[in-house]
């Protein structure tokens, strides 16, 4: 029976989202009461106002644990299920030799590797890259979101329409004139190289309970991540994937293909003062109706601490924590993405993002890792010089949309 691991099941989640909930009903305790100077007074004593930051903080951090806790829980264990493509015991046994001593005689008949010059190292076995893309997805955010797609040349290439096929209706025996074909574009995902060197020493490769496998993917998993997810945001494209917020951008109705639309919060570098939710609604509703089921927010975490204490008309909070561990923390009924590498509010600053990630964005992996190991630079350490080749860009400029934090 395969083993699988469930964030519901394990304490941690479970702890954090007691403490999440916990952290949440204090902050909006505060907040109203802080609310409730505010119409009063016109202002709110500094130290509510200290209070309700510090609780705020708090909301924060207990929302950071539980998303580690998630994280951690939705990495997969090697060998708790049985891969679809298993290299013979002679290539792992191969593999393994390179990785403890170097050993590199029968590498590539019996592995099945290849050893590139342009990129200086051994494509590492199925299990290796599966581990590694394995750990990128349950620690990359936007992986998680965006749509993947592994590919077997450097640049990815994909025909989409800008106007689709015209039509019309006519009577039984009416003429049918020919109609408009559609506008294509071809839109180039170029993959580039993304490196990481993780050291180990020789002793830890000669222990025979390590799985080496699962060693490098652990190490090159935040190094991978962190890259990975600044370039997904802000990449210009150059020697990296192009992040949506690195697209030209018009204000919404008036953009062309091949730009982003926005929505303006209504004040320079700031929501407006009131009814600042109903900017939020605006960019909900900016994208066409067919990507709001699977819409969601994208925002760093200083920016959900300005959004968590909005209201709506009623009173309600519009940003709800997750209810079930497994769930994340939603606004407007809307899930949140919290990516860091997005931009604090500021005067035209793009600081939230909406939209159905999966049909607007894709990420591009070009299929093989590659190592080479390296004992002479750092000795007595061994270095792993590790290698993929990852590309990105939009898709669809119709699913996804930005606020622009300006007056107009």
């Amino acid at each position: 029976m395969k083993e699988t691991k469930t964030a519901s099941g394990t304490p941690e989640a479970r702890a954090a989202m007691h403490e999440m909930m916990a952290a949440f009903e204090a902050f909006k305790g505060a907040n109203d009461a802080r609310l409730d100077e505010i119409e009063k007074k016109a202002s709110a004593d500094v130290l509510l106002e200290e209070k309700v930051a510090r609780i705020d903080q708090a909301v924060a951090g207990a929302q950071a644990r539980l998303d580690r806790a998630l994280s951690e829980s939705r990495r997969p264990m090697l060998g708790l299920e049985a891969p679809a493509v298993v290299a013979a015991p002679e290539a792992k046994a191969a593999w393994d030799g390179y990785m403890k001593s170097g050993a590199s005689h029968g590498l590539e008949l019996k592995a099945g590797l290849s050893s590139a010059s342009n990129s200086a190292g051994y494509v590492v076995p199925p299990e290796t890259e599966r581990a590694i893309e394995r750990r990128l997805m349950a620690g990359s955010p936007m992986r998680e979101i965006a749509t993947v797609r592994t590919v077997g040349s450097g640049v990815f290439r994909k025909p989409v329409s800008t106007a689709g096929v015209t039509a019309g209706w006519v009577a039984e025996t009416a003429a049918r004139p020919e109609t408009d074909p559609a506008t294509l574009a071809l839109l180039e995902f170029a993959s580039a190289d993304l490196y990481a060197c993780p050291a180990a020493t020789q002793s830890l490769l000669d222990d025979a309970l390590i799985d080496l496998d699962e060693w490098l993917a652990a190490e090159v998993e935040d190094a991978f991540a962190a890259q990975e997810t600044a370039a997904f945001v802000n990449g210009d494209g150059v020697n990296k994937p192009k992040g949506f917020l690195a697209y030209a951008t018009a204000t919404e109705g008036t953009q062309t293909w091949g730009q982003i639309g926005t929505v303006a919060s209504g004040a320079a570098g700031a929501f407006a003062s009131a009814s600042p939710v109903d900017k939020l609604i605006d960019l909900i509703y900016a994208p066409k109706a067919q990507y709001r089921p699977n819409g969601r927010f994208v925002m760093n975490r200083r920016t959900v601490s300005l959004v968590r204490k909005f209201k709506d008309a009623d009173g309600n909070y519009v940003w709800s924590p997750a209810t079930r561990p497994g769930e994340t923390a939603s606004l407007l009924g809307y899930p949140v993405t919290e990516i860091e590498t997005m931009p604090d509010v500021a005067a035209n600053s793009l600081s939230i993002a909406f939209g159905d990630f999966s049909r607007g964005y894709l990420i591009v992996d070009r299929a093989g890792v590659r190592v080479l190991r390296d004992p002479y630079s750092a000795k007595p350490y061994v270095l792993f010089y590790t290698t993929k080749r990852v590309g990105g860009g939009v898709q669809n400029f119709d699913a996804i949309k930005l606020m622009k934090f300006a007056a107009s």
